[in-house]
């Protein structure tokens, strides 16, 4: 049996302009780092060998890789050529919870499949695997960020660039302000779940029709620099007002936040 185990993120700052509809007219940035919290996948060979057997919020018992229901494990299956295997799925945290567990996901079922059949292939392009299959071929309403975030770990300033490009940069403090800076967050579980697909395609409307919100993610990418200097810097005071300033320019982007 093979497990990997992908981390979930938070999104500090620049949320939003990850969306193709915005960095490919005037490029984007986000601050981001992944947490403790993870999405485990399994995989080993089923015993009827022309079968698969798949586990994940619900169960699918199917003879070919077409009749699979999952969209994201379909797609990555047949690009695999994978065939009569038990797959399973379970996550520390609910679906639904703003954390990039879809992306998690992907990136999760990716590596399985490198592992699986003995490929190899490094983070950045895993990210950028998991970007074509969730928005070019499912055609989902989201971003780059979180499969970028998920596949390369740690805290993070990533770039998206207007020629389609991503630059991954990691956000290196002091060790002590590090560990004070993860002291002094705090997440918390409000019961509630939802889909992102709703508000970002919201977004992603706004971000072309409505020029104030435009403006607003220009603020956001901001703050995402600002953010990134500031913690380089070792000042995580900053971290406070920052977040409470973009979440006031995000709640202005879609009217489902």
């Amino acid at each position: 049996m093979i497990i990997t185990k992908t981390p979930f993120r938070i999104s500090f700052a620049g949320g939003g302009s990850d969306l193709k509809e915005y960095y490919l007219e005037h490029g984007g940035s986000v601050l981001s780092v992944t947490i403790d919290k993870y999405i485990y996948l399994s995989m080993h060979p089923y015993f009827h060998d022309d079968k698969f057997f798949l586990k994940y919020s619900k169960s699918e018992h199917v003879d070919s890789v077409q009749d699979i229901d999952h969209k994201i494990i379909r797609e990555v299956f047949r690009d695999y050529h994978i065939k009569g295997i038990d797959f399973n799925s379970s996550a520390d945290i609910p679906a639904g919870t703003g954390l990039g567990s879809s992306s998690a996901f992907t990136v999760g079922l990716i590596n399985l499949c490198n592992a699986y059949t003995n490929k190899y292939m490094n983070k950045e392009s895993m990210a950028n695997y998991a970007c074509d299959i969730e928005i070019n071929r499912l055609c989902e309403p989201i971003g780059k960020q979180d499969q970028y975030a998920c596949a390369v770990g740690s805290l993070n300033f990533i770039s998206f660039l207007q020629d389609d490009t991503v630059v991954v940069e990691k956000v290196l403090m002091k060790k002590e302000n590090y560990k004070q800076l993860q002291k002094n967050l705090l997440v918390f579980f409000t019961g509630d779940t939802r889909s992102a697909s709703s508000i970002l395609e919201e977004q992603k409307k706004n971000t072309i029709s409505d020029k104030d919100k435009v403006g607003n993610l220009h603020k956001m990418v901001q703050l995402s620099k600002e953010l990134k200097v500031e913690l380089s810097n070792n000042n995580i005071d900053a971290m406070g007002e920052i977040l409470h300033t973009g979440w006031m320019y995000k709640k202005e982007l879609a009217l489902l936040l």
